[in-house]
């Protein structure tokens, strides 16, 4: 009687152990994908850092007033008017001062009243 659940305990801890040793490689391997995607999140980080620098470099206005002046022939750069932006019609309305809203009649802007139990 002892040896068929001496038996069935060790098929217990033999599959035990797969299961273990299966889960501990499932997490190294994750681990391991984990510490790629950083490296690869680190690499990009100082991608963009060493980009922002470049950008800053090259928008220097020293920078651009040389190569304005080196190109003004072929370029033909000048001044930009406030019309070739935007249009006044094409700008946002001002916005209302609360002494103007308050000033303003709402009752064109009320709801009408209307009840289930009143026929009108």
């Amino acid at each position: 009687m002892l040896k068929p659940f001496n038996f069935f305990l060790v098929v217990a801890m033999i599959g035990a152990a797969t299961v273990t040793y299966q889960i501990k490689h499932r997490a190294e391997e994750k681990l391991g994908e984990v510490r790629a995607l950083q490296a690869q999140i680190q690499l990009e980080r100082q991608t963009i850092d060493l980009l922002e620098a470049d950008w800053s470099l090259l928008n220097q206005p020293v920078r651009l007033e040389q190569l304005v002046a080196r190109f003004q022939e072929d370029l033909q750069l000048g001044n930009i008017d406030p019309p070739q932006i935007a249009q006044p019609n094409e700008l946002p309305q001002k916005l209302l001062q609360i002494e103007e809203l308050i000033a303003q009649d709402f009752d064109d802007f009320a709801d009408p009243t209307i009840t289930g139990s009143v026929v009108r």
